[in-house]
């Protein structure tokens, strides 16, 4: 189980204290706040885990050990062949998968990364780590379960038939991951339940 500690708009001073304690693994939503982070915490192995945009991939694939929000089979491949330019290979990646097929989530539909696997699965320049999502944005943690299901369901199937899929389940944020863990969960992405509520922005 790997525990991400999410720092969107945390402090550097913030991270610092929580890395004293232990946390070795920071997430991060944007390029820029992780490049404006990075510098000054070195020795901690930075994920991005938000909405990637094509333009910024060139400076993820430097700056993040792992992407776990590769949301498109063309932002695949543009990773697959930045990663293979810049050295860096295989670039650890988990696929967004939207399987609450939820307008508002990111993510491909089930249907679209069936059909994208078997190309997915041979990109030169990434391991495909596992699947990721988002859990639904309830009041009562319970009524995240079936995404949660859902998704360690998929994986089972995918990784069947495509062994070079890996298992890992990216899943589970402050309000849910206790449910995400019991689904099978091999990352958490938490932020307020370490750094506390965000400022209002």
């Amino acid at each position: 189980m790997t525990l991400l500690g999410v720092t969107k708009t945390v402090p550097v001073e913030q991270i610092r204290a929580a890395i004293a304690l232990g946390l070795t693994d920071l997430g991060e939503n944007r390029v820029q706040e992780a490049e404006a982070k990075a510098a000054d915490l070195p020795a901690v192995a930075w994920h991005l885990v938000g909405h990637l945009q094509s333009n910024k991939a060139g400076r993820a694939v430097e700056l993040f050990e792992q992407i776990h929000s590769v949301d498109s089979i063309d932002l695949a491949r543009r990773l697959s062949r930045l990663a293979t330019a810049a050295g860096r290979t295989p670039l650890p990646v988990y696929l967004e998968v939207n399987v609450d097929r939820d307008p508002h989530k990111s993510g491909m539909a089930v249907s679209d990364l069936e059909r994208a696997l078997p190309e997915l699965v041979t990109l030169p320049g990434l391991e495909l780590r596992g699947l990721m999502t988002v859990g639904r944005l309830v009041s009562n943690p319970e009524d995240t379960r079936p995404t949660f299901a859902a998704l360690r369901g998929l994986s089972d199937r995918m990784s069947a038939s495509q062994p070079r899929l890996g298992s890992g389940l990216s899943m589970g944020m402050s309000d849910d991951f206790e449910i995400a863990v019991e689904e099978g969960a091999t990352v958490v992405r938490i932020g307020r339940a370490i750094f506390g509520e965000r400022p209002s922005l």
